[in-house]
């Protein structure tokens, strides 16, 4: 948890989707979810908060809707607070976004990203809409944010096509496996630009986590860790 700061400018958090914008408990939140052809008085699930940024409370709901499109991603067996923390990053990010109003993406390639959500999903993507109650829109919604925050990334921290010749070359002398083929070194000119992508991808990530660790810091983000199960009574 971070603790809020004093005079932290409040920032409008209108362009996030409305399934993240709950006004709800900061400890609980109960929300109806439809789940197959049950009544609505079954429709009742208790959901946990897990994080709050800024005025926007994140439920679990959100988190697994978020991991189910794949705005979040971890690895199998992953702590829960890694994912919590990818997600209450956008949501710092997209404050962020707002406050500069960037161009609006193009509408193919907002249907290409929505388009790429809902294949991340699959064939589960029913089941996913129904027991979280989002809906095309706001996974369109989603895809328009995911587009937005890109171009500002691109726009204020530079791509990987921005890097020069000798930042490539010393990613890729540092990283010699990864242009190893068959125990052979590729020659630098072949590896050229699979070195240029991921030491541009390196870098991006570097001036991230400096940057959103600014934006927590600034920010008043609290994340909710589940309270343990009490302890068994002794056996007599």
């Amino acid at each position: 948890m971070i603790a809020p700061s004093s005079g932290v400018r409040r920032t409008r958090h209108d362009d996030a989707p409305a399934s993240w914008r709950r006004a709800a408990s900061l400890t609980l939140a109960i929300v109806a979810i439809g789940v197959g052809g049950s009544s609505l008085g079954a429709q009742q699930l208790l959901d946990r908060v897990v994080a709050r940024v800024n005025t926007q409370v994140v439920t679990l709901t959100d988190l697994r809707a978020a991991l189910a499109l794949g705005v979040v991603e971890v690895a199998d067996g992953a702590d829960e607070g890694e994912a919590i923390g990818q997600l209450v990053d956008r949501l710092l990010m997209l404050a962020e976004v707002a406050r500069f109003a960037p161009p609006e993406p193009p509408v193919d390639a907002i249907a290409q990203e929505t388009a790429a959500l809902i294949a991340h999903v699959g064939s589960g993507l029913e089941a996913m809409m129904a027991s979280t109650g989002i809906d095309d829109a706001t996974i369109r919604s989603i895809a328009r944010d995911t587009l937005r925050i890109e171009a500002y990334l691109d726009q204020r921290f530079g791509t990987a096509e921005q890097l020069s010749e000798t930042e490539v070359a010393r990613y890729y002398q540092i990283h010699p496996d990864e242009f190893t083929r068959d125990g052979t070194l590729m020659p630098f000119a072949q590896a050229e630009p699979l070195a240029r992508q991921r030491a541009g991808r390196e870098r991006r990530a570097t001036i991230l986590a400096q940057w959103t660790g600014d934006l927590r810091a600034r920010g008043d983000v609290a994340v909710m860790r589940p309270t343990p199960p009490p302890a068994a009574p002794p056996r007599r």
